[in-house]
């Protein structure tokens, strides 16, 4: 983690929240926030993938209404049971904190000043699977209103390399080169938790 960052999260009072204009339920700052900050802990209960599957398996593909987290292959946090305000956090495209792992824990740091009633937001960047139905961008529809905003959760589509011949064998090293920076982390059958090290959040209120 950077150093830059402060390790000591703020007060309860620092964030609050209310009725967001992105959707249902939001995170806002109650005080002026600086950038660096550890606002919160996304906390909830530590389940396995496995459990994460049987609890949701009911829910439509295109119910992205779930607090999960994929923390690693083994285990997922549900912030639908015992959950912080961290879980209300939505998500923007252009967002104003970011979240980080730290030894097996899940933080929220402020990544820009933030002004009093601001929302806190962060980019989801869901991992796309070849798994994803082909509405996957509808399903996870981004509301943001960002200038930059790509209209989807969903990590932006990878860019095929360019190829540095005609030769069958340079195009397909290109293609490798990106195709080995693209994360794939585990995913439940519930598709409610992908991560790309940093993210793995689904819906809020």
């Amino acid at each position: 983690m950077s150093s830059t960052k402060s390790t000591s999260p703020l007060a309860s009072t620092a964030i609050v929240r209310q009725r967001s204009g992105i959707h249902g339920a939001g995170v806002f700052a109650s005080q002026p926030i600086a950038a660096g900050l550890r606002l919160i802990e996304y906390t909830g209960e530590r389940i396995r993938h496995a459990e994460a599957d049987r609890r949701y398996e009911d829910r439509p593909y295109d119910d992205n209404h779930t607090f999960l987290f994929t923390l690693n292959e083994r285990t997922i946090v549900d912030g639908g049971v015992g959950g912080s305000l961290a879980r209300f956090i939505n998500h923007s495209c252009d967002g104003n904190c970011e979240v980080e792992i730290d030894r097996s824990r899940i933080f929220v740091h402020s990544k820009k000043a933030i002004a009093k009633g601001e929302e806190l937001t962060y980019d989801y960047c869901l991992v796309r699977t070849p798994q994803d139905p082909p509405d996957i961008d509808e399903v996870y529809a981004c509301r943001c209103g960002a200038s930059t905003c790509r209209g989807s959760m969903m990590a932006a589509k990878p860019k095929r390399a360019a190829a540095q011949s005609s030769s069958p064998t340079a195009t397909a090293k290109a293609t490798k080169a990106v195709e080995k920076k693209i994360e794939k982390p585990a995913k439940t059958k519930a598709k409610a938790a992908k991560t790309k090290a940093k993210v793995a959040l689904r819906d809020r209120g």
